[in-house]
């Protein structure tokens, strides 16, 4: 497939997260950008979403009770001092 050249003005913070993200999963920044309209359009990104969500709802009680146990280890510690 031909490759077109984008443009696109975006915030040095946003350029900076881009290229890292990119040279972290070994792409070109074109690449990354591509992988993410690709991802974005054919509803994969909504659909992770939505999976992170239920997943969330149905264990929720576990990261709370492991938030509130880590809580109350770093409280008794403190007192310990």
């Amino acid at each position: 497939m031909a490759k077109t050249q984008l443009g696109a003005r975006v915030d040095e913070d946003i350029a900076d997260l881009a290229k890292k993200r990119a040279a972290d999963l070994g792409l070109s920044v074109g690449d990354y950008l591509a992988r993410l309209v690709h991802d974005d359009a054919s509803g994969l990104r909504a659909r992770a979403v939505e999976a992170a969500g239920r997943f969330l709802a149905e264990h929720q009680a576990i990261f709370d009770e492991a938030e509130d146990t880590e809580q109350a280890r770093a409280a008794g510690g403190a007192r310990a001092a």
